[in-house]
């Protein structure tokens, strides 16, 4: 991947990030985020505790003898097939080893499963040259729709 840390517009910059992609129950991701936000603010730019959850889909998997699935679950047949639902929930953090350690830490204990899915890539984040004054006709303060409704 090309260098991106000369990277420099009218419009910002870019900085070196683990993107963290993890596979999880809906009713998890709070639960994950809390524990996370326990070791990392999960910052961009000037907010904290950034995240996106994906729309509910489905992982499917077929555990083998001795998993836990078999140990836990009465009567489960090993080779069959299970399927549940299923958020990805993405959250970005400065390139940082140690940082990466304790989010992963965190994520694995709050997560559900023993050995959860989780996808971890070095990518480059935007960081906007930041105007909370912008008298650009697109920002939300600006086109008379002001912010969406809130789900929560």
């Amino acid at each position: 991947m090309e260098d991106l840390s000369a990277y420099n517009a009218k419009s910002g910059t870019l900085v070196r990030v683990f993107t963290i992609e993890v596979q999880t129950l809906p009713e998890d991701t709070d639960r994950i985020l809390d524990e996370v936000m326990k070791v990392h603010p999960l910052s961009f730019g000037r907010y904290q505790r950034n995240a996106s959850i994906s729309a509910i889909g489905k992982e499917t998997a077929q555990p083998e003898p001795d998993s836990t699935t078999t140990t836990h679950v009465e009567g489960f047949e090993a080779g069959s097939t299970e399927t549940y639902p299923m958020v990805e929930l993405k959250i970005s953090i400065d390139r940082d080893l140690a940082a990466l350690a304790n989010v992963m830490d965190a994520i694995i204990y709050a997560h559900h499963y023993e050995e959860p899915v989780i996808f971890v890539r070095e990518d480059w984040a935007s960081r906007a040259a930041y105007d909370p004054k912008s008298e650009n006709p697109n920002r939300w303060w600006n086109n008379g729709k002001g912010l969406p409704d809130r789900l929560e």
